[in-house]
């Protein structure tokens, strides 16, 4: 059986792990007693642990707020982790938490072991960050909504679409989705039951919360793909799907999670979908990706293909310097 003390600092290292916990499974994962786990738990309410606790057969224990933050237990991995996000918190696109996390870093680094100071220093001498264009999201809205998924409470907020369309909106959050530059919320929409995608920095909060609802089934497994699809696609009038003769880990690189979906098909090709209110627009896009590609719809996308091809075959001088013969043989793949 494990000392007391170390028993106590895997009992806290659990509760920092997961939300709830049964009784009985904390007894499992450490061997005792649930007789013993309770009488741990006070021992960790009176070091400053604020541990809350249900009553009865499927009550449990959960680590909750309290007055003043804690110590935590991180590993090497977890402590070389937060400094880094730290750093990058430091003038990322979250607004208001630049000084705090300065603030943080300093601490952290203060009682880190001098191996991980190390690793930590050599990463911040070998990175430089690239300027951001995105839009910033205040600190304290990224932390409700994230609480508010977390805690499974429906959010009431005021959102201002991409024409500036306002609109009050009562929804289900389910997940954030970063994609580099802007924050997503992805959340089933209650007044129109279906699942949405929204803009942090659009969305304008109407406390108080809730109330707690029980989580839907997401749309798709992998939350980030569908969101990708939602920004890139299902947004616009014209919905392109094409084949590009290109593995997909190139053509990827020349596209962006919010500009387009790349799904391979084989080695050598995959497909591509984008999306756009424009059609110019949508033929420049997928013209400038430098690879030769097929495009299968929109029907009105292939048409205007076939034209613009013809429009640019006739802009090209021949070899001899005279303008070549237009309404010559062009064919578009389908």
């Amino acid at each position: 059986m494990l000392e007391t003390s170390a028993r106590l600092l895997r009992l806290l290292s659990l509760l920092q792990v997961r939300r709830d916990w049964p009784g009985a499974d904390l007894a499992g994962r450490l061997g005792v007693d649930v007789r013993t786990v309770r009488r741990d738990v006070d021992k960790l309410r009176s070091l400053g642990y604020p541990v809350e606790s249900t009553p009865g057969t499927a009550g449990g224990y959960r680590l909750g707020a309290g007055a003043e933050m804690p110590p935590l237990l991180l590993d090497d991995d977890e402590a070389v982790a937060v400094a880094v996000g730290l750093r990058t918190a430091a003038g990322g696109t979250v607004s208001g938490i630049e000084e705090s996390s300065v603030r943080a870093l300093a601490k952290l680094l203060q009682v880190m072991p001098s191996r991980l100071r190390h690793r930590v220093d050599a990463l911040a001498s070998a990175t430089v960050a690239m300027p951001g264009y995105g839009p910033v999201v205040d600190a304290q809205l990224l932390a409700a909504v994230a609480g508010a998924c977390r805690a499974h409470e429906r959010l009431r907020f005021d959102y201002r679409a991409h024409d500036g369309t306002a609109s009050r909106r009562d929804a289900e959050p389910h997940r954030l989705v970063h994609s580099g530059t802007r924050w997503y919320l992805v959340a089933w929409d209650t007044a129109r039951a279906d699942w949405r995608n929204f803009r942090v920095d659009r969305i304008a909060l109407r406390p108080p919360h809730g109330p707690r609802f029980t989580p839907r089934q997401p749309p798709e497994q992998d939350v980030g793909r569908w969101a990708s699809w939602e920004v890139a696609v299902g947004q616009y009038r014209y919905q392109a799907r094409c084949t590009v003769r290109a593995p997909a880990h190139e053509v990827v690189t020349r596209t962006t999670p919010t500009s387009a979906v790349v799904e391979p098909i084989d080695e050598l090709t995959c497909t591509l979908r984008a999306g756009s209110n424009s059609l110019d627009g949508l033929a420049l896009h997928l013209a400038l990706l430098g690879y030769r590609f097929t495009v299968h719809e929109p029907p009105e996308l292939v048409e205007h293909l076939a034209a613009l091809a013809d429009r640019l075959h006739g802009a090209a001088p021949t070899t001899d310097g005279t303008a070549p013969t237009t309404g010559g043989p062009h064919t578009v793949d389908r």
